[in-house]
């Protein structure tokens, strides 16, 4: 039995394959749209049996459709968020006996997860849901009246403390490092100057303070790379997705498929170059003039040697896919004298 405490759910309903109409209606049931629907169903066509690890389950669109097509499929899925967590059962009562429910980092519970299942699948969508953006009252929208951004609500760090106790040196290296913006010590500041008169306590406020200070222009609102650093920060996204690729490296989970969903280009960046490097036969150096360590070090092998990205159609009917990038990795089956390219 597992250590990690969870709640089970069951179910006694099989499906067949999920058709194209299947998934839009999946769509449409949900308060969240999940972005690249259909590339992650061919992604994992492949699959009989076994756990697939949902890390980022959200509002459970991508596991629905998944746990539809494959009958024998099992699924654990993971969340910081509780109010995601509740739909997600309610979401997932058909499929009740073959779900369970963890609530937390999968960073954190990830380790543990593969040294216990039969891991055939790992999925994660790393962008925030349409329901948090919406929700004003989450501090996600440029429109909030409070200033949070929590994936968990319960974590002590939220936007409030960020941008009103980081000090100017640390805010302007946020919004370089994590919002690559360019005029980042002219906002950085601008928010030391407003809060020395009082706190800035809204999202609208610290919104505001971009369309003033940051020039406008493209498709974007000038505020979302500002907003994007902030987030970032305060739930450790790039931590989470580092300790994550670290668990499957350390653990590597035999045969299984890796599907990850990235937003913008940082974390892109860290699971295009670490997927490159499990897939390498020779680990030596660039500058080595031939091979002395043998080869045969790679993990396993890319599926998608360049990002699988929106459909035409898909981003007519869902704007927020515009900036989504699946990359896919899959390990050598441990067990199966499969012959490594």
């Amino acid at each position: 039995m597992s250590s990690i405490r969870s709640d089970e759910v069951s179910s006694r309903t099989s499906f067949t394959k999920v058709s194209r109409v299947q998934s839009k209606q999946e769509q449409n049931s949900s308060p969240h749209i999940p972005v690249l629907l259909h590339r992650i169903l061919s992604t994992f066509e492949a699959l009989e049996e076994g756990t697939l690890i949902d890390c980022t389950l959200g509002y459970a669109g991508h596991s629905s459709a998944l746990l539809a097509a494959h009958p024998k499929l099992h699924l654990v899925g993971i969340d910081r968020d509780p109010e995601a967590l509740e739909f997600s059962r309610e979401r997932l009562k058909p499929f009740r006996e073959r779900v369970r429910f963890l609530r937390g980092s999968f960073s954190r519970l990830l380790p543990e997860l593969l040294s216990e299942e039969r891991v055939a699948g790992i999925l994660a969508d790393f962008g925030v849901s349409s329901l948090q953006l919406d929700k004003k009252r989450r501090g996600f929208s440029f429109e909030s009246e409070t200033l949070d951004m929590r994936m968990d609500p319960e974590s002590e760090l939220s936007a409030y403390e960020v941008i009103n106790e980081y000090p100017m040196e640390k805010l302007e290296y946020l919004f370089r490092e994590y919002g690559e913006i360019r005029q980042s010590r002219r906002l950085a500041e601008a928010i030391v100057k407003r809060r020395a008169s009082e706190p800035i306590r809204s999202a609208r406020e610290l919104s505001a303070l971009a369309l003033t200070h940051l020039p406008r222009g493209g498709k974007i609102h000038p505020a979302t790379l500002m907003f994007q650093a902030v987030r970032i920060e305060v739930n450790d996204e790039l931590g989470e997705i580092e300790r994550l690729l670290d668990a499957l490296e350390e653990i590597p989970p035999s045969g299984a498929t890796v599907a990850l969903i990235t937003f913008h280009s940082l974390e892109d960046r860290l699971v295009k170059n670490r997927f490159r490097r499990w897939s390498r036969e020779c680990i030596c150096p660039p500058e080595a003039i031939r091979c002395s360590c043998g080869g045969g070090h790679s993990l396993g092998r890319l599926l998608t040697r360049k990002p699988l990205t929106a459909s035409a159609e898909e981003l007519r009917e869902n704007s927020r896919s515009r900036s989504a990038k699946l990359r896919a990795f899959r390990f050598h089956a441990a067990d199966s004298g499969e012959t490594r390219p």
